[in-house]
């Protein structure tokens, strides 16, 4: 049976609408409802009640998901075990966005390492949507991210608080001084809820940009002001390279693990612990800078 057709089943299954699952598979809605059309006549049976207000399963369909999800399960569990190297006995796969890879993903792969050195660890930078998907497939185990979205098999949980502060590479800057060289980073929708109210007068420079800490070489680069993490923008701010505009307002930004619940209990034991004990540091490593900055 064709893996994608049960991958593009589950899509519309979870989102209750062929649209959405053609948004989240990066295909057209045609193309999901060939898609859907084809395992019906594999199955021969109706999969999916069709109208205006979306899709729901029949009969049928609710009898075939839980088959459609221990098929894509046992697919990823024989390809992660195939895919071990010599030498290791298990595997997993952290995927995280690119501002939590410092300080705090690459800090859980080696207390990962310290508590198993046996288990062999992959890692993978991503965008929420993306890092989702992969989750979803199987292909990681667990995410950082700071937009997370709760679907059947995931358990979402809480991990810490950043602190997003606005900078600027010029002496001493001031919100007064802002106006046309300010570039709007965009952190997501609790973000973009925070920015209307409390940055909505600033005159931005009309760019906006929704690829995290990355952007911040092109603000230091061209001039501009932005908003970033503040335990990222620390180093930044001790070599000089960019200031803290004092009187402008934080936003806290809550970082979110993800996991999928089919992990073996004894890793996922582990691998919690491990993640607490280096949030637990890192949370006190945030609370240190922005009372130093």
């Amino acid at each position: 049976m064709d893996l994608t057709l049960i991958r593009t089943f589950m899509e519309v299954a979870q989102t209750g609408s062929f649209l959405a699952a053609a948004d989240r598979l990066f295909v057209t809605q045609s193309a999901v409802s060939l898609r859907v059309q084809r395992l019906e006549q594999q199955i021969g049976k109706q999969l999916f009640e069709r109208s205006k207000a979306g899709a729901t399963l029949t009969p049928a369909g609710a009898q075939f998901e839980p088959y459609a999800l221990s098929i894509m399960r046992t697919w990823n569990d024989a390809r992660q075990q195939v895919a071990i190297p010599e030498g290791f006995t298990d595997s997993f796969a952290i995927g995280a966005q690119a501002s939590l890879w410092p300080r705090l993903g690459y800090r859980w792969l080696d207390a990962l390492r310290a508590k198993m050195p046996e288990l062999s660890l992959r890692a993978e930078l991503g965008m929420p949507d993306r890092l989702m998907r992969a989750l979803n497939d199987g292909l990681l185990q667990a995410i950082l991210t700071y937009e997370p979205t709760m679907r059947p098999g995931f358990v979402m949980e809480p991990l810490l608080e950043d602190e997003l502060v606005l900078v600027a590479p010029w002496d001493f800057p001031t919100m007064d001084s802002l106006d046309g060289r300010y570039a709007y980073v965009d952190w997501g929708e609790c973000f973009m809820r925070f920015h209307q109210d409390e940055m909505g007068h600033v005159v931005s420079n009309g760019m906006t940009f929704a690829i995290g800490v990355l952007v911040s070489g092109y603000l230091i680069r061209r001039g501009l002001a932005g908003y970033l993490p503040g335990r990222f923008a620390a180093r930044y701010i001790k070599e000089g390279r960019l200031n803290l505009v004092a009187d402008a307002p934080h936003f806290t930004y809550p970082v979110w693990v993800v996991w999928r619940e089919d992990i073996d209990p004894h890793l996922l034991n582990i691998a919690k612990a491990a993640l607490l004990a280096t949030a637990e540091i890192v949370s006190e490593e945030i609370a240190d800078i922005t009372d130093s900055i």
